[in-house]
């Protein structure tokens, strides 16, 4: 039993639930190798069988152990300064116009194709969610220009149901070049493209590679799909997909673009569920809180047989190697720094001087011609030809006022971090409050310890 009772301090964890009912889960339904490595991580995060470190307060003497994290990327428990950094980066990026929070969600029926076929699904969801902004985007009778996008994964709902969505970021303007200068042009602040619209392409795009990879033989067929490997059956339940409504949901994001990047920020290391939600674990059940979005956003209580708890945690664990997070169109990584500075120069002239920007492109009359003047490269590219290159030059004796007093470095220190955005200085003795602790001993992990002579084990 792992409840959680008053007098009971430390709360139920994920780690509890799978120390206590993971192997005979694993024994009866099997686990795949990602899926047994985040077992192993998350049960063992913080434990000794990781090692750690003994230390001492330099006060009053009081002897704390703590020990490593499993630092594996699904883990609830870890990660708190990758977080923080991430969450910092992003929001040193945001540009000083409107930000509209976009939801591409795909159909329910695609949830077994995706079950079996995981990196193919979610790589499609991104390409077709990315073509559809970049297309309208293109659009001569809407921005005509490149726009940037920050997608974040997301497969799961409330209630750990597979549910496979992205939550993208998207800056409410295009850049483009005019007469050979480049120019932002901004959308309308409560308005980026009719939902309607941007439904509908989403849906022919994304069924139109979904089709692809159905001809080329790159979907795996097993199991409860397996009918759906005959071409006729497949180009049925094509048929079908098409004829419904595709769900792509666009509004400002709560509290502005920096709230929407801090509720992204909130999963980068972590997936479908935190501790802090779950409740109990006894009795081969699992009761956890989770919100129920179709009934106004009620607090409802679930309780779930610790097994298929766990199975549907380990659904939504990514394959290895699996980027969630992408950059797309100006946003994309390879150009990020170099546009950011452009864009911001272009909306406050005043704090900053450009010069040297010659005529760098020059616009066709093709939907998807219209090229970022720095050499814009996407992630999933729409035949962006760039023909020249120049850097912008800015003046070394000012700089962007939004680019305000860096706030974190590569060179900042957990300890640092955690003092300046946490307010906790975690030298601080707990004890006394006064000293500060020195590690003093440094404890192996179990698979490194040495065996005593009598163990036999």
């Amino acid at each position: 039993m792992c409840t959680q009772s008053a007098r009971q301090k430390k709360p139920v964890e994920l780690a509890d639930i799978f120390s206590q009912y993971a192997d005979t889960y694993v024994a009866q339904h099997g686990a795949s190798s990602v899926q047994y490595k985040a077992i192993h991580a998350i049960t063992n995060c913080r434990t000794a069988a990781l090692g750690g470190h003994t230390s001492r307060c330099n006060h009053c003497g009081a002897l704390e152990i703590a020990y490593n994290s499993c630092r594996y990327r699904h883990c609830p428990k870890c990660q708190k300064t990758k977080q923080i950094r991430w969450f910092e980066a992003r929001k040193s990026e945001l540009l000083p116009v409107p930000y509209f929070h976009v939801v591409f969600t795909l159909p329910h029926e695609l949830n077994a194709i995706a079950s079996y076929n995981p990196v193919l699904i979610y790589n499609l969801l991104f390409q077709s969610a990315w073509a559809t902004v970049n297309t309208l985007g293109h659009d001569k009778k809407r921005l005509n220009g490149q726009m940037g996008m920050l997608a974040f994964l997301h497969t799961w709902g409330q209630n750990l149901s597979q549910h496979i969505h992205l939550h993208c970021m998207i800056p409410a303007g295009a850049i483009r070049v005019v007469d050979g200068e480049p120019e932002w042009k901004a959308s309308k602040e409560d308005y980026l493209f009719p939902v309607k619209v941007m439904s509908k392409l989403f849906g022919k795009l994304f069924l139109t590679k979904l089709v692809n990879a159905f001809n080329a033989h790159e979907i795996l067929f097993k199991g409860a799909i397996m009918p759906l490997s005959e071409q006729q059956k497949f180009m049925k339940f094509s048929a079908q997909l098409r004829k419904k409504s595709w769900n792509v949901y666009a509004k400002d994001p709560f509290n502005g673009a920096e709230g929407g990047v801090e509720y992204l920020a909130r999963y980068f290391a972590k997936t479908a569920i935190g501790n802090e939600r779950i409740l109990s674990c006894d009795n081969s059940q699992v009761t956890f809180k989770w919100r129920d979005y179709s009934d106004n956003n009620k607090i409802k209580i679930m309780r779930l047989d610790a097994h298929e708890f766990i199975r549907r945690y380990l659904s939504h664990i990514l394959p290895s190697g699996f980027m969630r997070v992408r950059y797309f169109g100006f946003m994309s990584s390879a150009v990020k720094a170099k546009n950011t500075k452009l864009i911001k120069s272009l909306l406050l002239p005043e704090e900053t001087s450009v010069s040297n920007i010659s005529p760098i492109l020059e616009v066709s009359s093709a939907m998807h011609s219209v090229l970022h003047p720095l050499n814009i490269t996407s992630t999933e590219s729409m035949n962006l030809e760039p023909r020249v290159s120049k850097m912008v030059k800015l003046e070394t004796e000012k700089e962007i006022h939004f680019q305000s007093i860096k706030t974190s470095s590569s060179n900042e220190s957990t300890v640092e971090l955690m003092k300046r955005v946490v307010g906790i200085d975690i030298e601080l003795c707990k004890r006394c409050r006064i000293g500060r602790l020195e590690k003093i001993e440094v404890i192996l992990p179990h698979a490194l310890q040495r065996q005593s002579a009598w163990d036999t084990s």
